[in-house]
């Protein structure tokens, strides 16, 4: 059974997407573990409680300096002996030595084609403004591995999903996330947990 925890940020629709698709059976060999946060009011931690899985709100905001956050965070991980790391629109920077350690075993999603409109500066509702100003008529989703870089590392699944006449950024970001992110974390996660994606970075389709 993969051991997995999320980390998230905000509302939690991802994670309840990877909740829905693990009670639904479209996620096997797999369970949930623990949701972090770093921001205490996350509606995130709330999905969490309500389907019985531990809730733990880390903020940077709560320590000295980063570096202690870094070192509180990598202990909260190990602590749980997680086999991979989900990164659910988690705002916060992964620390080197959590990306050393849990090499190809951090997944992230990001809502787009990578790589278009991604890297610093391209999250949330950013990267769906950034596509319609650029005229694109495909935008999607894309699950890659974490390295050192910002979302550089390898690239796991795409999705991609059509710009329409009339969108507007809040329009466009719900859509990529009804039909591809909210598909593809699933996918990846139940690909993962059946060894039909390696943690060691490569594909067994």
């Amino acid at each position: 059974m993969l051991k997995v925890g999320v980390l998230v940020s905000g509302g939690g629709t991802n994670l309840q997407a990877i909740l829905d698709a693990v009670d639904s059976g479209r996620i096997t060999n797999a369970e949930v573990n623990v949701v972090i946060s770093n921001n205490a009011g996350a509606y995130a931690l709330e999905r969490a409680r309500a389907h019985g899985i531990e809730a733990v709100c880390l903020s940077p905001k709560a320590f000295p300096t980063r570096e202690e956050f870094n070192e509180a965070l990598l202990e909260t991980i190990d602590s749980y002996g997680l086999d991979l790391i989900v990164l659910a629109g988690y705002l916060v920077t992964i620390p080197p030595a959590m990306i050393r350690r849990y090499r190809n075993r951090i997944i992230n999603i990001h809502p787009s084609l990578i790589p278009s409109f991604c890297g610093v500066g391209y999250y949330g509702l950013k990267v769906h403004e950034a596509a319609l100003a650029r005229g694109v008529k495909i935008t999607g989703a894309t699950v890659h591995f974490v390295d050192e870089g910002m979302d550089s590392g390898p690239i796991l699944l795409q999705k991609a999903v059509e710009v329409l006449p009339g969108d507007t950024p809040e329009i466009l970001q719900r859509r990529v996330m009804e039909q591809a992110e909210w598909i593809l974390l699933p996918e990846a996660i139940d690909r993962i947990a059946n060894g039909q994606i390696s943690l060691f970075g490569g594909h067994d389709l």
